[in-house]
């Protein structure tokens, strides 16, 4: 899909340059895949996140969740395009929560 990049950003701004709405609609959207952990605490799946960039809210998907789920990334890309939704890639390198891996006890 974009080459050399390990994600797709989903943003909240349409094609015609508008705000999606509803303001929350990235973190409804991680919201479908999130699961309740053993701290009972809700956690997003680890291939949607929502971010801010830019100042517009978005949802970074990885797409190792096209070979995973497939059904997902196809919904996932259906939304952005029945909404019209911009797309672009995503970083290159990792993102900083990830090079520095869990916290440590």
């Amino acid at each position: 899909m974009y080459q050399g990049s390990p994600e797709i950003v989903i943003q909240g701004m349409t094609e015609s340059g508008h705000s999606f709405r509803p303001s929350d609609w990235a973190e409804r959207l991680c919201g479908m895949m999130s699961v309740f952990g053993q701290d009972r605490h809700l956690s997003y799946s680890p291939y949607l996140k929502p971010i801010i960039a830019g100042g517009v809210r978005c949802v970074v998907v990885d797409l190792r969740l096209e070979e995973l789920d497939p059904e997902a990334f196809r919904f996932l890309l259906g939304f952005a395009r029945d909404n019209e939704l911009k797309l672009r890639p995503g970083r290159k390198e990792k993102r900083p929560e990830e090079v520095a891996g869990p916290a440590a006890s």
